[in-house]
């Protein structure tokens, strides 16, 4: 593609990793034509587990508890909760010795390797806790999205700095993923709020969020964070994301606390039923902000008293040259700088290319569109085409600090880079 790359493209590669699991529920169930009444699948293989000689029952309680403890903490507790939670059953579950519901846990459950297929489209906040770093360095949390068996999407989590002479560093992730524990589900459908605990994460690379809910069966994609600042100088950390049950696609809304405890709930009104949305870092006028491509080909900017609820937005950007031809979205939150909000975008092109872009808007009223890029900033490649779905570049979130734009990007759906470039030479691409 014509034209002079401009960014500072880094040799750091994030790669999906199959060893890394998560203990996560296994359910059966008969087929509906070979159910028998009052006599759950479930319940034939408890009794089953119950027919098990001692030595038998010891023999494999050991084996499986010894097995899962090499890469997962606290493993007789999650297999107790397990226990606790299968359904079917007509035991009476206080008469249950330890063993025997520990070994009952075991069959109701799997591992579950969440980014064995592919790790792509990050997104990248500034980390809450900025000590012990070198003049010029700053920390960060980064989310990724982790493909696992059967094409489902979760959410993955790493910490790293990034340097003054654009030196970026990955903490090395733990061996260890807790399982996430559903701690409440208050209200239903558009008011259902998900409460999601990460018990004993050390740190952000521990947590992990896979499909919980109905409405995220198949997938949690894309998620956008942000680190949000209320007027009040709080600040939040808060991330759009794409609930895929199968079949229906929708945005809801995720708030991390220290990246170990998480809440989660379905946004509402009419831009809510499409992906991509991206919420502003702060209220402008008193409301809050979004991106979206509610129609699947435009840059939309809506507003709201109510950070869950969506309607109507005018669009702002439409696609304008070759490589956006097809549509055009953003590419993670607006970011405040000195001249007005930097919007990383995507467009769509020729044999379904998908380019990353840049644009300006007005501060003050983000409906105004300064300018915006004519090429690219980072384009599929020979180096960064092949993958999952090849002639995709694609990020969910950038960061700016001294004046340098940090974007970690995907690459074919299949793993995730690093580029960065000057504020100045940025905008001096723009027109």
């Amino acid at each position: 593609m014509p034209g002079t790359d401009i960014m500072t493209h880094s040799p750091l590669i994030l790669r999906p990793d199959p060893a890394r699991t998560v203990i996560r529920p296994f359910d059966l169930e008969d087929p509906a034509p070979f159910a028998v009444k009052d006599h759950s699948r479930a319940q034939r293989i408890v009794d089953r587990i119950f027919s098990l000689e001692k030595d038998e029952l010891d023999f494999e309680l050991e084996r499986v508890v010894r097995s899962l403890s090499e890469r997962h903490r606290d493993v007789e507790d999650v297999l107790m909760r397990r226990f606790a939670d299968v359904q079917g059953l007509t035991i009476d579950r206080a008469a249950v010795s330890r063993d025997h519901a520990l070994l009952i846990g075991a069959y109701f459950s799997e591992e579950y390797s969440f980014e064995s297929a592919a790790l792509f489209n990050p997104s990248i906040v500034l980390h809450s806790n900025q000590s012990g770093l070198p003049e010029g360095t700053i920390r960060f949390a980064m989310s990724l999205r982790g493909i696992g068996e059967g094409h489902v999407s979760s959410v993955t989590f790493r910490r790293g700095t990034w340097a003054a002479d654009d030196q970026i560093i990955i903490e090395p992730p733990s061996n260890i993923v807790v399982s996430p524990r559903i701690e409440a589900v208050e209200g239903e459908g558009d008011e259902a709020v998900t409460r999601i605990h990460c018990p004993g994460a050390k740190d952000v690379s521990e947590s992990v969020l896979f499909p919980v809910t109905a409405s995220q069966r198949q997938g949690i994609e894309d998620l956008r964070l942000v680190r949000f600042v209320e007027d009040d100088g709080s600040i939040h950390y808060l991330g759009t994301y794409t609930a895929y049950s199968g079949s229906v696609a929708r945005s809801e809304l995720l708030r991390a606390t220290d990246f170990r405890t998480f809440e989660m709930r379905p946004l509402r009104g009419s831009a809510a039923a499409a992906k991509g949305m991206a919420l502003f870092p702060r209220r402008i006028g008193g409301r809050y902000a979004m991106l979206s491509r509610q129609d699947n080909e435009n840059v939309w900017l809506l507003f709201s008293d109510d950070l869950y609820t969506w309607e109507g937005g005018t669009r702002i950007i439409r696609p304008k040259w070759f490589w956006e031809f097809v549509q055009m979205g953003n590419c993670g939150s607006p970011i405040e700088i000195e001249e007005g909000w930097l919007v990383i975008t995507h467009g769509v092109g020729t044999v379904r290319n998908y380019c990353i872009g840049a644009c300006l808007l007005d501060k003050d009223d983000p409906s105004k569109l300064i300018k915006r890029m004519m090429l690219p900033l980072v384009h599929p490649s020979p180096k960064e085409r092949d993958g999952y779905v090849p002639n995709v570049v694609y990020s969910c979130g950038a960061l700016v600090h001294d004046r340098r734009l940090l974007l970690p990007y995907g690459v074919a759906d299949s793993f995730t880079t690093f580029a960065s470039v000057a504020l100045d030479d940025l905008l001096a691409a723009m027109a």
